[in-house]
């Protein structure tokens, strides 16, 4: 998620100032992604440099105060109104992780790939635990922002099984059990040194 925009939303509710920020970004999004104070405060001073907010002071408390500018009501209005490009998110670690495995000599694939998915289905053992609890009563904005996420993470983990069990099969039909042995290209070791070697 972009935290530039995520505080930029924050900020077109009313002037915050940066811990106040921090703990209502993690309360939306159930603590998902959390921030470091030094994030907010960096990001902050970037989105000022940008003209997108505005420091306006200091709190009775001494807290620096910021409130969004024009600019950043419109940079919102065009973060909400625009698709997430799939090239705009993190590169996918899991698939470059079994990209890397099918290649590499003497790795087991097959193990990867369990291993994962155990460790997904768990996580999804505990994401539907954590689903089927009530929200309060009255649900409050920040609830259902939670929930929204929680969902989004139910799906991913799904999804992630599902593609789990087609690397599997398509591991089993089209790559050769893992042996050990190196690379095919790798060079055969000269007979005169490995006959040294033995002596």
């Amino acid at each position: 998620m972009s935290i530039r925009h995520g505080l930029l939303a924050l900020l077109s509710q009313g002037p915050r100032y940066g811990y106040r920020l921090r703990a209502e970004f993690e309360s939306s999004t159930g603590a998902t992604w959390p921030l470091n104070i030094g994030q907010v405060y960096s990001t902050l001073s970037r989105l000022e440099r940008d003209d997108l907010v505005t420091g306006v002071g200091a709190d009775t408390e001494g807290r620096l105060v910021y409130e969004i500018s024009a600019a950043g009501e419109d940079e919102v209005r065009r973060w909400f109104a625009t698709p997430v490009a799939r090239a705009d998110r993190p590169r996918d670690e899991l698939a470059i992780k079994l990209a890397m495995a099918v290649t590499t000599p003497g790795v087991d694939v097959r193990q990867v790939v369990q291993a994962q998915r155990t460790a997904t289905l768990r996580t999804l053992q505990d994401l539907t635990r954590l689903k089927a609890e009530p929200l309060a009563e009255p649900a409050g904005r920040g609830d259902h922002a939670w929930r929204l996420v929680l969902e989004s993470m139910v799906f991913q983990a799904e999804a992630e099984v599902r593609w789990l069990d087609h690397c599997e099969a398509y591991i089993a039909h089209a790559v050769p059990p893992a042996t050990g042995r190196p690379a095919p290209d790798a060079p055969a070791p000269d007979s005169s040194t490995a006959g040294e070697a033995r002596r």
